[in-house]
């Protein structure tokens, strides 16, 4: 398929790369900057512009891979009458892109992206259309770009994406402040990576409400009390070891209580 990408981001990299790599023909990439845009192009081995009037209008899909907010205003700026388009975000309905055309969709990736991370990751891929003989498109063009595509509605995205930012964003924050903690006690956060590993593993065998551990579901207030004294000079990671510490207490004391 002929492929025009609007963006060049991390998400319009790695689905472009995807794409390119499938054997699809990229034929521009249309962005705000010019100097990301200009590498990709260089990359893909096609042309990119800058301008909304010099877009292609002759391929057969087009990815909007820019911010929530640039979509919301991307009707202001756009028309493809006849062509189809597709957005990649989780959490903005379908229909976001109804006044640029009646055939429009979503090609939204659960996946954590990053242009500098290579090879590219396995990416569950979740579509939708405003119609349905364009969804039979969407849903083929994914399958070329991953062996996981599901579709899904407005509601299913948004609780995955929800759900994605809990298990992503907000477990590389905790990373974050543990490497922090880290790198000023002077220990090695490698050794953690191991810990790491086998926590994403045990997820995949069992549910993760039996694989808890640590002092707060052992009910262990001494050794809490230990770590906080430790963590009496980094405010964020003491304010969170506090709030995690009373919600495991209280979803395990919850989960323990017998039914009337």
């Amino acid at each position: 398929m002929k492929v025009v990408m609007i963006g060049s981001g991390n998400v319009a990299t790695v689905l472009g790369g995807k794409a390119a790599a499938a054997g699809h023909d990229l034929v521009q990439i249309v962005a705000r900057s010019p100097e990301p845009a200009a590498l990709l192009a260089a990359e893909w081995g096609c042309p990119y512009t800058t301008r909304w009037e010099e877009i292609d209008r002759t391929a057969d899909i087009y990815i909007v891979a820019i911010s929530d907010r640039g979509l919301g205003q991307l009707r202001n700026v756009l028309s493809l009458p006849g062509r189809l388009i597709v957005h990649t975000a989780g959490a903005v309905p379908g229909s976001a892109l109804l006044e640029v055309s009646m055939h429009c969709g979503v090609l939204y990736p659960l996946q954590s992206l990053k242009a500098a991370v290579r090879p590219f990751p396995e990416i569950p891929l979740l579509v939708d259309a405003h119609r349905a003989e364009d969804l039979l498109v969407v849903t083929a063009f994914a399958a070329t770009l991953s062996p996981l595509v599901q579709q899904a509605d407005d509601s299913t995205r948004l609780k995955l994406h929800l759900a994605a930012v809990m298990v992503n964003n907000f477990s590389n924050f905790l990373y974050t402040l543990a490497d922090d903690f880290c790198t000023k006690e002077g220990i090695d956060f490698s050794l953690l990576l191991p810990l790491i590993h086998e926590t994403a593993e045990r997820v995949k065998r069992f549910p993760p409400r039996d694989m808890q551990t640590g002092p707060a579901v052992r009910g262990d207030g001494i050794t809490s009390d230990r770590h906080l004294k430790l963590l009496s000079n980094y405010q964020i990671s003491s304010d969170l070891y506090k709030l995690f510490t009373i919600k495991i207490e209280e979803f395990y004391r919850i989960k323990e209580i017998p039914a009337p």
